[in-house]
C-alpha cells in the first residue's frame, strides 16, 4: 500500500525565504529516485536544482513555471511504495500526505540546505496503469495535480534546416514564451548560435514596433479625414503601454542591497589615472614564461586583485565592516575578494575566498572558475556571499571611469577603467602608454580621505611599477 509524502521547499540557505520555480525536472507520474533532482528554482543568490529526499511515484505538483512559493510551501507529492500508476493514487490508503519521519528507508535522512544530498539522479521513467476494461473508481480527491508545463522547445526548423535552437538558460526560454516569440526563427548572437537574452529583448522590441505600426495603420484607415482649409488631420496612434518588470530574483536582491547601500554607507570616492604599460609587460612576461602548454595565461584582473590583497594587508581599514547596532568598525583578519561578473541572470559577485593567502596564479585560477559558474548560472549562495572587499573591472565595458557602489555591508571597492593608449609624459617625454583610470569608493566611517587615498596611490604605485609590489611581499 502506497504512502503519499509531501516534498516542501527546503530552505536553501544565507536568509533566502522565497524561490521562483525556472523549470520542473518531472512530471506527474513519473518514478523519481531518492535525491533526484526534480525542479530547477531560482533565488535571489543563484539557481539551483532541488532533490527530492525519497523515492517513488509523483502524484502532484504545486506550481507552475515561473510562479514564486516560499521556503516551506509544498513542491510536489510522492507516492511511496507505488508500484504501478493506479497505486500512487493518496486516495488507495486513505490517509493524508504526511512528512517523512527521516531515517526510514523511503527517504535519504538528509536535511536539504541550498543543494541536494549528493547522490547520482536516476534516470526517470514513466509508469502507466495496466488497461482494464472494468470501469475505473473516481480518483480521490486528497491531492490535485498541477497542470504540467508546456513543452520546451528543443527543435526546430534553423535557417531552412531542422535542428536543434541552441537556448542554453531556462530564463530565455521563458522570456521568449512570455512574449510569443518563436526561438526558431531567431539567429543568436553567443558561441555557436547561442541565443542569448540580448537575442529575444531585440525580437520583443522589433515585435513591439511592427505592432504600433500596424495599429497606427488600421487607425489612419478607420477613423475620418477631417479637412479644415489646407489641413488633413488625422487619427495618431494611441501610445504603447509602458512595460513593467517585476523586481525578483537577482535584479530584486541587487536592488535592496544597493538601496541600502545608499541609504547607510555616507560613501565617498577618489580616483587617479596610472600609466599600466609596465604591468601590461609584466603580465606578458609571465604567460610567455608559462610556455604554450603552462596552463592558463594570468589575467589583468588576477594581477589587480593580487595587488588589492597587498594594499589591504597595508591598510585594514578598508578591509572591515560597520556593526551599527553596537557602533563599532569591525576590523576581518582575512580577505574574501569578490569581483563583479556580468550575467545573462544580471550582476552577481563571486568571492575567492582567502584571497590574501593566494598568489596571482591561484587567483586567476578560482576568478576563472567562478566566472564559469556563473556564466551557466551553476553558483551556490555560499559562493556568492561573505565577501569583504570588492574589485570591480567596468573597463570591459569600454568606459573609462565610474563612481561605484559599495557592496554592503563591506567598507570599499575598487573599480578598474579600460586599459587604452593614451598620451603620457613618462621620463620627461611625451609618449603613448597604456592607461587606466583607478577609483575607490569606501565608507567613511572606518577611515578618512588619507587612508583611501594612500591606498588607492600604494595600488597606482603597483601598477605603474610592478617591482613595488615584489619590494613588499
Amino acid at each position: 500500500m502506497a504512502q503519499v509524502l509531501e516534498f516542501k521547499l527546503p530552505d536553501l540557505g544565507e536568509g533566502l525565504t522565497e524561490a521562483e520555480i525556472v523549470r520542473w525536472l518531472v512530471e506527474v507520474g513519473d518514478v523519481v529516485a531518492i535525491d533526484q533532482p526534480v525542479v530547477e528554482v531560482e533565488t535571489a543568490k543563484a539557481m539551483v536544482e532541488v532533490p527530492c529526499p525519497y523515492g517513488g511515484v509523483v502524484t502532484a505538483r504545486f506550481g507552475e513555471e515561473g510562479s514564486e512559493l516560499p521556503v516551506g510551501a509544498p513542491l510536489l507529492t510522492v507516492a511511496v511504495g507505488a508500484t504501478d500508476a493506479s497505486s500512487a493514487s493518496p486516495g488507495d490508503d486513505g490517509a493524508a500526505a504526511e512528512e517523512p519521519s527521516g531515517g526510514s528507508g523511503s527517504g535519504s535522512g538528509n536535511v536539504l540546505v541550498g543543494y541536494g544530498t549528493g547522490a547520482p539522479a536516476a534516470r526517470r521513467r514513466r509508469i502507466r496503469p495496466e488497461r482494464n476494461t472494468a470501469p475505473a473508481a473516481p480518483a480521490a480527491p486528497a491531492v490535485v495535480s498541477a497542470p504540467s508545463r508546456p513543452a520546451p522547445v528543443a527543435v526546430g526548423e534553423v535557417n531552412g534546416r531542422q535542428g536543434p535552437v541552441a537556448v542554453v538558460s531556462p530564463l530565455v526560454r521563458r522570456l521568449a514564451r512570455q512574449h510569443e516569440i518563436d526561438l526558431r526563427g531567431l539567429t543568436g548572437s553567443g558561441p555557436d548560435g547561442l541565443i542569448l537574452r540580448a537575442d529575444v529583448d531585440s525580437a520583443i522590441r522589433q515585435a513591439g514596433e511592427a505592432g504600433a505600426v500596424t495599429e497606427a495603420a488600421a487607425r489612419t484607415a478607420a477613423e475620418p479625414v477631417v479637412a479644415e482649409t489646407s489641413t488633413v488631420q488625422v487619427g495618431a496612434a494611441a501610445p504603447a503601454a509602458a512595460e513593467r518588470i517585476p523586481l525578483r530574483g537577482v535584479r530584486g536582491a541587487v536592488a535592496d542591497k544597493l538601496s541600502r547601500s545608499r541609504t547607510e554607507i555616507p560613501d565617498a570616492t577618489c580616483w587617479v589615472d596610472a600609466d599600466a604599460t609596465e604591468l601590461m609587460a609584466a603580465r606578458a612576461a609571465m604567460n610567455a614564461a608559462s610556455g604554450p602548454s603552462g596552463g592558463p595565461k594570468v589575467s589583468v584582473l588576477a594581477l589587480l586583485a593580487r595587488i588589492c590583497t597587498a594594499a589591504l594587508a597595508r591598510y585594514p581599514e578598508l578591509n572591515s565592516t560597520v556593526d551599527t547596532a553596537a557602533r563599532e568598525i569591525v576590523r576581518l583578519p582575512g580577505v574574501h575578494l569578490g569581483f563583479a561578473a556580468q550575467t545573462e541572470r544580471g550582476l552577481v559577485v563571486p568571492v575567492v575566498r582567502d584571497a590574501h593567502t593566494r598568489n596571482a596564479e591561484s587567483i586567476g585560477a578560482e576568478i576563472a572558475r567562478l566566472t564559469e559558474l556563473a556564466r551557466t548560472g551553476k553558483l551556490s549562495p555560499a559562493q556568492l556571499t561573505g565577501g569583504t572587499f570588492t574589485l570591480n573591472n567596468y573597463g570591459v565595458f569600454g568606459v573609462d571611469g565610474s563612481t561605484p557602489i559599495i557592496n554592503h555591508p563591506e567598507a570599499a571597492m575598487l573599480g578598474v577603467g579600460r586599459i587604452m593608449p593614451k598620451p603620457w609624459v613618462h621620463n620627461g617625454e611625451l609618449a603613448v602608454r597604456q592607461v587606466v583610470q583607478l577609483s575607490l569608493t569606501f565608507d567613511h566611517r572606518v577611515c578618512d580621505g588619507g587612508t583611501a587615498g594612500g591606498f588607492l596611490r600604494y595600488v597606482a604605485d603597483c601598477v605603474e611599477q610592478p617591482a613595488v609590489l615584489l619590494r613588499t611581499l
